[in-house]
């Protein structure tokens, strides 16, 4: 039976301001840029002045595409251009990362597969160890050391399981698990990254 790291998996966390700001940041930072709005020089039309500047007694308009008339240009939309992103120094993400391994852990939602449990490529297989630990039909984030082809041909079918690698772990994708399911080759690759260890 593999032993959490109390640094890692054992932090007593008072306020969750930390997990909810990098949480937030990788919303923030998936978000695309790709919505944009004619100005009232981009819209087509509008060249000729709907009515006389005096005389009619309604007020005075020198192009339909005025933005505020119906069709008309849009008055400080959304360019194409706009950055979403949110930094946040790697520190801050590691222990954050941390914080909420040990919020999951707190909930005994962190597990680690037996050592004798070996993928061997074949979805059956992959279900049945979850259905054994009593995970079948929820939100799973599966934690390896490496992609090998044995694990991504194993769990890509699997609709309700997230497969990443022990160094690219998110606040995100943890806390959105039911439960985190480490090997222990991923456990201790884990433990090395958020320590600090890895070079």
């Amino acid at each position: 039976m593999a032993t959490l790291n109390k640094d890692v998996f054992g932090l007593n966390v008072e306020n969750h301001e930390l997990v909810k700001l990098c949480y937030d940041a990788y919303l923030a930072n998936s978000r695309s840029s790709h919505a944009k709005t004619l100005k009232r020089g981009e819209v087509r039309g509008g060249g000729k002045k709907p009515w006389r500047q005096k005389g009619t007694g309604r007020a005075r308009f020198g192009s339909t595409r005025n933005p505020i008339w119906r069709h008309g240009g849009v008055a400080f939309g959304r360019t194409g251009n706009e950055n979403f992103t949110k930094k946040i120094s790697k520190a801050s993400k590691l222990l954050a990362v941390r914080q909420a391994l040990s919020m999951k852990n707190a909930d005994k939602a962190v597990l680690v597969l037996p050592a004798d449990v070996k993928l061997t490529g074949k979805t059956k297989d992959a279900a049945k160890v979850l259905k054994d630990m009593k995970l079948e039909g929820k939100n799973v984030l599966a934690v390896a050391a490496e992609k090998t082809p044995e694990v991504l041909r194993s769990t890509n079918n699997l609709p309700n399981v997230k497969l990443v690698r022990a160094t690219y772990l998110n606040v995100f994708d943890i806390i959105n698990a039911d439960a985190v399911v480490f090997s222990e080759a991923a456990l201790k690759a884990t433990e090395k990254w958020l320590m600090g260890e890895e070079k």
